[in-house]
């Protein structure tokens, strides 16, 4: 028993004078989280003033070694937030991220500069990074708990994060692109409605830029042709996709898309004439004469030469009488 005890008080005295043998500490950095830093490793990246902190980063970073690059940049971030040097490394802390595959993270540290550091000569190319990181998340990659574990995509964080990019600079080369692409994660999610409003607000907000603007008008009568297909007997949203569709053709005629739009309408115009009919029929099943004469009504309106309305123009002859008969006939 006094062996082994004898054993153990040896081994403690090992470990306490021989302290670059214990386990690397662990260590917290707000931005990077936990991680080991080896004794005597911190020597080799610190440096005593933000230029040369940067020196590190940019090296580490062009070696490909972004572990260091982040110790270093984030470094920089804590020591000398105000100082010349700090949107530089705030941007090494983005890419690194990136390439670490924490998009979401990164797209944060992009729009820390955007905030803070508002007069970067990186600006305009942190937007399109965040727009790049955004595009991602569009093309169905999932956003992560705590920038670690991958949970589900989403179209709603998407929109989202192209709305913090257009907020960010909305006169920037980049919004108008980021408006389009809310629109474009609004339909993903099948709503319709805020991705109508999105691509209004493009064609308003950017009439002066044709290409977006023509874009914007025609994704929104798209948008409301989806929503007219998935709503039966809702003639509003077919109306509304037909005068977005007649907006398009009558700004843009030249554009190589008003054919397509001139076809949709065709064929919205054609739903339309039959929701009015089959309206006009249930009303007439339920005896509500009046009603289905408006809605065969209609369908002359919409469109009198389509194979219903002889239909309607018949219907409405029988059903004239019935109105004009004493209550209860």
């Amino acid at each position: 028993m006094k062996l082994r005890f004898g054993i153990w008080i040896l081994l403690f005295v090992v470990v306490v004078l021989l302290p670059s043998r214990s386990p690397a500490p662990l260590i917290y950095v707000p931005g990077e989280g936990w991680y080991y830093e080896n004794y005597g490793e911190t020597g080799k990246w610190q440096r005593p003033r933000a230029k040369e902190q940067l020196d590190v980063a940019e090296q580490s970073f062009t070696n490909k070694d972004y572990r260091v690059t982040l110790h270093a940049a984030h470094r920089i971030l804590r020591v000398w937030p105000l100082s010349d040097y700090a949107p530089r490394a705030a941007y090494l802390v983005g890419r690194c991220l990136e390439t670490q595959h924490r998009d979401e993270a990164a797209f944060n540290a992009y729009q820390q500069i955007i905030e803070k550091y508002p007069k970067s000569g990186q600006f305009n190319e942190v937007l399109w990074r965040q727009y790049e990181i955004a595009n991602r998340f569009l093309g169905g990659e999932w956003f992560r708990l705590w920038n670690l574990i991958p949970l589900y995509p989403s179209m709603d964080e998407t929109a989202k994060l192209y709305g913090k990019i257009v907020d960010s600079g909305p006169y920037s080369e980049v919004a108008p692109h980021a408006q389009l692409r809310i629109g474009a994660a609004r339909e993903k999610q099948r709503n319709y409605a805020e991705a109508v409003k999105a691509y209004e607000t493009a064609a308003d907000r950017y009439q002066e830029q044709p290409v977006i603007a023509a874009d914007a008008m025609y994704r929104a009568g798209a948008a409301w042709e989806k929503q007219a297909d998935t709503a039966e007997y809702d003639q509003g949203a077919a109306a509304q996709a037909i005068a977005s569709y007649t907006d398009f053709i009558t700004f843009y005629p030249d554009d190589k898309r008003v054919a397509a739009a001139q076809k949709a309408m065709v064929k919205l115009k054609a739903e339309q004439v039959r929701g009015s009919f089959q309206i006009a029929q249930f009303y007439e099943q339920s005896h509500k004469w009046a009603g289905a004469v408006v809605y065969y009504n209609s369908v002359l309106q919409l469109d009198a030469n389509s194979p219903l309305a002889a239909q309607a123009r018949q219907r409405i002859d029988v059903l004239k009488p019935r109105l004009q008969a004493p209550a209860g006939k």
